[in-house]
């Protein structure tokens, strides 16, 4: 089984039934009515509704909706055609979010799809809105409920990386791949917001986080141009890190319809053999 009791010590499969989750040691864990199954245990969280909030996977489905991740989304679906990989592969997105992403590459290229967020809110959308992978609700930080070397790729979309826990449930030769945000994404809205648009060498940092076990197959950047009227950046401002320290208040008084930048630098690792 792909899937795996979360409970220490465990770490039996699962089986997915109709209304929960059960492994052999008798271990429940009860599927919601959309759809997803919850395999956060006390020790995974430190608030008792971490991550992503209802307004905030809102908020990212009316910019996603709008068309803000087409560009990211073809991208990414160049960059799996390239590996080349299989129909059928497993396929997990490590901060699936309200799941776009995953839905989509999982219906283009016929693959066997898993979505893990720290957010309820986030799985409970995705679940609702795409029936086909499974979504469960784990923390990307931690250990997550799988077992080793059972996934052909994973995906990281501006999202949590943990590279030692990719390592382990990567299948050898199988493909890792990042989305990490570019120099210029959001500049206008940050050089609006904080008066400057400070830029961070991500692709360097990454890289240098995984190649003790990955090697770096390619890089390419998907950038894309998009005007957006004030509540569209209002929902920007919330979906973005930066959004917690901008008041919405202050935010709706100063803020003019922009056209905004959005790019992300994507890096398609391997895994190194043992």
């Amino acid at each position: 089984m792909t899937v795996v009791c979360p409970v220490h010590r465990c770490g039996r499969g699962l089986h997915w039934g109709k209304r929960s989750c059960i492994c052999p040691a008798g271990h429940t864990f009860d599927i919601a009515r959309s759809g997803y199954v919850n395999l956060l245990l006390p020790q995974d969280k430190r608030a008792n509704n971490p991550g992503d909030t209802k307004a905030m996977v809102g908020s990212r489905r009316r910019l996603l909706d709008a068309g803000l991740g087409e560009r990211l989304l073809e991208g990414l679906a160049a960059a799996l055609a390239k590996i080349p990989i299989p129909r059928g592969a497993r396929v997990l997105d490590v901060g699936c979010g309200d799941g776009f992403y995953l839905a989509a590459l999982v219906n283009r290229f016929g693959l066997e799809g898993y979505g893990v967020d720290i957010s309820t809110a986030a799985v409970d959308a995705a679940a609702q809105r795409y029936p086909g992978p499974r979504w469960i609700a784990a923390n990307g930080d931690r250990r997550l409920p799988f077992a080793d070397q059972t996934l052909d790729c994973i995906l990281s979309i501006t999202a949590r990386k943990n590279p030692e826990e990719f390592k382990r449930l990567l299948k050898p030769g199988g493909r890792l791949l990042l989305a990490v945000p570019a120099d210029d994404d959001l500049a206008e809205l940050r050089q609006a917001v904080l008066g400057q648009a400070t830029a961070k060498d991500r692709v360097r940092l990454t890289t240098e986080a995984f190649e003790e076990n990955f090697v770096l197959e390619s890089h390419e950047t998907a950038r894309l141009a998009v005007y957006l009227d004030q509540p569209a950046l209002l929902d920007l401002l919330l979906v973005t890190y930066r959004g917690a320290r901008f008041s919405a208040a202050a935010g709706a008084a100063a803020l003019k319809p922009l056209t905004v930048t959005s790019a992300a630098e994507l890096l398609c690792f391997k895994l190194k053999s043992a």
